[in-house]
């Protein structure tokens, strides 16, 4: 039910759901920050923008590996990433490209993922966006038991 990967969350496919590939479905984390990005395309910071859905899939892949390092986090804290592209048939057809643009800037971390096609996106030389959801997991450890005050109990 469980992947055994290198990932601060609890990842899990039930037996129950279809097999999935490329993605899990359910993500579960614990107690840490919780960081929203934006829509990501493969517009450069200089403005450029590749002309195949596969290029762009590399350079919006990018642009989140950088917000996320902006905010402190990591590829493997995503916990869902949402692709919108304007040309699902391109998509399919591009599997292999995209596959190893994904690896080369989120590994072989696989969170709660879910492709839209849609008639358009903001950007209009966009073909693909992606919308993410990262969370950081706490890093401050329980107090140790034995020592300090007793917590207080909750009253009735």
């Amino acid at each position: 039910m469980e992947r055994s990967l290198s990932t601060p969350h609890q990842l899990l496919n039930p037996p129950s759901l279809p097999r999935p590939s490329g993605y899990t479905h359910v993500v579960v984390t614990g107690a840490g920050r919780g960081i929203y990005l934006a829509g990501q395309t493969g517009r450069l910071a200089d403005g450029r923008i590749a002309k195949t859905l596969a290029e762009q899939f590399d350079g919006a892949a990018e642009n989140v590996g950088k917000a996320l390092a902006a905010a402190g986090a990591r590829p493997d804290h995503l916990v869902s990433i949402q692709i919108f592209t304007t040309d699902l048939a391109d998509y399919r057809a591009s599997l292999e490209p995209i596959g190893a643009a994904y690896r080369k800037h989120f590994g072989r971390h696989y969170p709660a993922i879910s492709l839209f096609q849609v008639s358009a996106l903001f950007d209009a030389d966009a073909r693909v966006e992606l919308v993410c959801i990262a969370h950081i997991p706490e890093t401050r450890y329980p107090p140790r038991t034995g020592g300090g005050a007793p917590l207080p109990r909750p009253s009735r």
